[in-house]
């Protein structure tokens, strides 16, 4: 695939500059390929994105509501637009298979702002009102987004739009493995006509330009999507000046099927969902429960719905799963799976071995037989390995579901909706699934223990981004 043709500069106080000193390689992970670079911005590119902010807060948190609909209208409109280069870029630097990054990965940032814009037709905004109190929702002030490569744009336009309609400055920290599709989403909000310094851009490391913007004292908010551990330090240095953190960090979802499910489509829905986006999801579902007495049939099944991904080139329309986003990430899966072995596991399909002579590819895996207290069932490996969990009743389910430091999402299998609702009420996550249910962009999204705080998408993310202030009269 050629690389595409974006911009590659920080974009600050209205302008596009590239910056001084060193650059950021980007990679493409299916063919090792150098496609494009990015400047290594420094502390000095942060101050000056975050001071261009501060700067237009003011005006813009007075634009009128309307007007500030009009605008991030005009940026969904340029998403649409610009659907299929968007599409081409994520697959180009992520490797995500292309019709995963046309149907989903564009689709899904372009449901998420219209229904925020719903949400404030819908009066989500509006002033509410108690007696002699008169309550309202302002803006927070600057809010500084850091982002992560595995859902680029939708993990971008989940912050930048709900804050900018209401009425926040932003300046956005994309990932610099990653950064070509937010150079786009730059090039979009530009043409878009926001006034200058409204939204600001800066490329660079997570330790040198996500470390300045948490700790910058004229940054209201951050809003952070990435691993447990980043979300951690993003929240002790961002609480020296006591800003607002929202955090969206790591996951490591429980499949629950229950004995009355119908097992091969629950074993194929999981392994389905574990294996999107090239296993690269933070709510994949990566753990699958099942009933003792049905476990091997469980392996089984997922081991021949493995067999049908196999590892080939993102840009062709029939390729399932494409590569790890890089060498980095590649051999840490790998080495999760060599550890799933010395552990114990049962390798029913797949293994630590590379499927192909180039690329960061890794071979879709499955682990049967695998103990709740192993490694590959309690730590986040971000790609295509499942493993499979017997239990012997429904409280032993729900214990081993509960079991890790996260609590993201989760899903529910059964014949009996009320049982399946009853069992999901009782698993701690953010956001729980029925029966293979379909994601909902409107539906708040976020999670409990370390998998994060806060929410993003519809209503409650909107409202994530403003603060509550009481007038008494």
């Amino acid at each position: 695939m050629a690389a595409p043709t974006v911009t590659t500069a920080h974009y600050v106080n209205g302008s596009f500059t590239d910056g001084d000193g060193d650059r950021i390689d980007v990679v493409n992970p299916a063919t090792e390929e150098v496609i494009a670079s990015v400047p290594a911005g420094t502390p000095a590119d942060a101050d000056a994105a975050v001071r261009a902010a501060a700067s237009a807060f003011e005006s813009w948190a007075a634009t009128p509501l309307a007007e500030r609909v009009a605008a991030v209208t005009r940026i969904n409109d340029g998403l649409q637009a610009r659907a299929d280069e968007l599409a081409a870029t994520i697959t180009a630097e992520v490797g995500t298979p292309i019709t995963f990054s046309s149907k989903v990965q564009v689709v899904n940032p372009v449901g998420i702002t219209a229904g925020v814009l719903e949400e404030v037709a819908a009066g989500a905004l509006d002033p509410v009102t108690f007696g002699n109190s008169t309550v309202v929702r302002e803006p927070i002030g600057v809010v500084a987004a850091i982002t992560p490569w595995n859902f680029p744009l939708q993990q971008m336009v989940a912050k930048v739009t709900p804050a900018l309609v209401a009425g926040n400055t932003v300046v956005l920290k994309p990932s610099e493995v990653a950064p070509l599709t937010a150079g786009l989403l730059a090039t979009i909000i530009d043409e878009a006509g926001l006034p200058a310094g409204v939204f600001n851009m800066v490329h660079g490391t997570g330790p040198v330009i996500g470390e300045a913007l948490a700790a910058h004292p004229l940054v209201d908010m951050v809003s952070f999507t990435g691993s447990t551990r980043a979300g951690r330090r993003v929240a002790a240095v961002g609480a020296e000046t006591i800003k607002k953190i929202a955090l969206e960090l790591g996951g490591k979802s429980a499949s629950v099927v229950l004995d009355d499910a119908d097992l091969a489509r629950a074993v194929k829905i999981t392994v389905a969902n574990c294996f999107m986006n090239n296993g690269q999801a933070c709510s994949a579902l990566t753990r699958l429960l099942v009933p003792a007495d049905r476990h091997d049939e469980a392996v089984q099944v997922a081991a021949a719905a493995a067999a049908k991904y196999v590892p080939g080139d993102p840009a062709l329309e029939t390729t399932r799963i494409g590569p790890a986003v890089s060498a980095a990430q590649r051999d840490r899966v790998t080495d999760f799976i060599r550890k799933g072995v010395e552990e114990g596991a049962v390798l029913a399909a797949g293994g630590p071995d590379n499927p192909t002579d180039r690329g960061y590819f890794v071979q879709p895996t499955v682990f049967g037989g695998v103990r709740p207290d192993m490694t590959i069932a309690q730590e986040e490996i971000f790609g295509p390995v499942l493993a499979i969990l017997p239990y012997k009743d429904e409280a032993e389910a729900i214990q081993i579901a509960n079991g890790t430091q996260y609590g993201l999402a989760a899903g529910v299998f059964g014949a009996d909706a009320d049982r399946a609702r009853a069992v999901a009420g009782k698993l701690r996550a953010g956001q729980v699934d029925i029966n293979g249910a379909m994601f909902n962009t409107k539906a708040p999204f976020g999670g409990f223990k370390q998998s994060g705080n806060g929410r993003e998408f519809g209503r409650f993310g909107l409202e994530e981004f403003t603060e509550l202030k009481s007038i008494q009269a």
